[in-house]
């Protein structure tokens, strides 16, 4: 199993949130000091140099006009950390190609940092969540159409050799497209997909790249990796690697079950924080019906995130985990185990006012303790085994949190 350390690079130093409508979209930019900002920069940039000196690989993503992620420049990140690490493999996850007005610059840039890294970066794309529209000037609709439309251009431009092309989509048109330079990884670099249900999984099997889950946790995560290796075996004919999926949780570890929580809670301010208003959260056309009669009901954000977000409940959905290394190396084997397996766990490691050194002390205890077991256990994979266990396994909502507390410390 890889491990991908991620923060979201929040500005958490806001007024009280009563005191403004939304977090992301509106929130105005006095808020932001340069100075506080530079510092968070460079703690975010920190940490990632620390992930790459205890053999975690590195993960990033790309927000707008939020205080939740001060980067709307993921590849400028990426192309810094190119230079500052050695060996860990670059993750952006992803690029919103769905609402770009061109995606060749994407392709560009991504082709650019792949040569400076000398290889080592994984390429997500990501059709963009519904709050993502109204900064990017983007129609609501159809994002998944565009999406693999753009998907298709940038694979184009990557693996095209013999001089200009041009591109005729409904969504896009490209003129003389013969990008400089060319992927370092060829044929391109490694391709990441976001799934967020079934059907998103099996469009990203029938391509064969890495699909990431968010969050789902047991009461989600069967049917989405279900359908993917389902759909993976129909159009490949055979077994998904363990390597093309992924799972993003939170993920604290403490010296002691009281130094666990307190981090973990920490943890849960990207939960808490996330104000959207209505309009930015549920744009006309972006979500289903259903969908949209969830959120306008208001028990949910429009990510599926509850509205008051509690520690235990979380962790027992899957969504967190937090503990001692014991603690921590088991509910990950757990959840593991009950989703069939998975090659890529995504570590949310870091949100809000968590410092450096809280941060550190649990990727330390990670990449000492928990890492190498769970290096061990992807390596023992059985697909046929893994099956067995599977369907002995009946589906559920969540898991009782009380036992992982007590009866899976060694």
């Amino acid at each position: 199993m890889r491990t991908w350390f991620f923060t979201e690079n929040a500005y958490p130093n806001l007024p009280d949130a009563d005191s403004y409508e939304s977090i992301r979209v509106n929130l105005p930019n006095s808020h932001f000091d340069p100075d506080t900002g530079a510092d968070l920069y460079h703690m975010y940039l920190d940490m990632w140099c620390a992930a790459d000196e205890m053999g975690l690989d590195i993960m990033n993503n790309e927000h707008h006009q939020t205080a939740t992620c001060m980067v709307p420049a993921a590849p400028i990140l990426l192309g810094i950390l190119s230079r500052e690490t050695k060996k860990a493999r670059l993750l952006i996850l992803g690029n919103p190609i769905a609402n770009r007005k061109q995606p060749i610059r994407v392709a560009e840039d991504m082709a650019l940092i792949d040569v400076l890294s000398r290889g080592r970066l994984e390429c997500g794309f990501v059709r963009g969540v519904p709050y993502e529209v109204a900064p990017a000037n983007a129609f609501p609709y159809r994002g998944n159409e565009k999406l693999w439309e753009a998907h298709d251009l940038i694979m184009k431009a990557w693996t095209h050799h013999d001089g200009p092309f041009n591109f005729e989509g409904r969504w896009f048109h490209a003129r003389q497209v013969n990008i400089w330079p060319r992927p370092f990884q060829q044929p391109h670099p490694p391709v990441w997909i976001t799934m967020g249900s079934a059907n998103s999984a099996n469009q990203v099997a029938q391509r064969g790249h890495t699909g990431a889950v968010f969050l789902a946790g047991y009461p989600n995560i069967r049917k989405i990796y279900d359908s993917y290796r389902q759909s993976y075996l129909e159009n490949h004919g055979q077994d998904a690697p363990l390597d093309r999926l992924a799972y993003c949780a939170m993920i604290y570890v403490g010296e002691n079950e009281k130094a666990a929580q307190e981090g973990a809670n920490r943890l849960l301010w990207y939960m808490t924080s996330n104000k959207v208003a209505t309009q930015f959260n549920n744009p006309p056309g972006y979500h289903s019906p259903s969908v949209a009669a969830i959120i306008m009901r208001g028990t949910t954000s429009s990510s599926g995130l509850p509205l008051v977000p509690k520690l235990d409940e979380q962790m027992a959905l899957g969504n967190v985990c937090a503990g001692t290394p014991d603690q921590v190396f088991q509910q990950i084997k757990s959840f593991w185990e009950y989703s069939g397996g998975f090659g890529n766990l995504l570590m949310m490691g870091q949100a809000g006012f968590m410092t450096f050194d809280e941060t550190i002390k649990s990727m330390k205890l990670f990449s000492e303790e928990v890492y190498p077991r769970l290096k061990e256990l992807t390596a023992s994979y059985n697909s046929g085994a893994m099956r067995e266990l599977r369907a002995s396994t009946p589906d559920m909502q969540t898991v009782d949190i009380g036992a992982l507390g007590t009866q899976f410390v060694r």
